[in-house]
């Protein structure tokens, strides 16, 4: 009997020093938020954009850093100033990294994006606007 409490001891032992050695199981990631920007300055390098990024709150400017498969994406190798987007992502310390992408109609966006996607269709009317005659 008393081998028997031992050989339980010593396998008790062992799978309590796999678990620590193991680590605590995996958590799930977080799902991703939903964001709304507004591209305010032309893309020069699509794996780092700079645009007026709000997720319902008011609007900031940040980094959208997108993943693999949103740089395969046509709508972000098509990407330009002014360009109305629904994302989701998570915030990191450089910017929101981005796994899904859609374009949007600038009246869609929250009130807090909607006046600056305005101003930014003008500036790039008036900037185009000359060149066509």
């Amino acid at each position: 009997m008393g081998t028997f409490l031992r050989t339980r001891r010593w396998v008790g032992l062992a799978a309590g020093a796999t678990f620590l050695l193991l680590g605590s199981p995996a958590l799930p990631q977080q799902d991703p938020i939903v964001l709304f920007a507004v591209v305010t300055k032309a893309p020069k390098d699509k794996s780092r954009v700079i645009a007026q990024v709000s997720d319902g709150g008011p609007s900031a400017e940040a980094t959208l850093l997108p993943s693999e498969v949103v740089l395969d994406n046509p709508i972000w190798k098509k990407l330009e100033i002014c360009h109305s987007l629904r994302l989701e992502g998570w915030k990191n310390q450089e910017g929101y990294r981005i796994v899904s992408v859609r374009v949007l109609d600038a009246g869609t966006l929250p009130m807090a994006l909607q006046s600056i996607a305005g101003d930014c269709l003008i500036k790039k009317a008036l900037e185009f606007g000359p060149l066509v005659d």
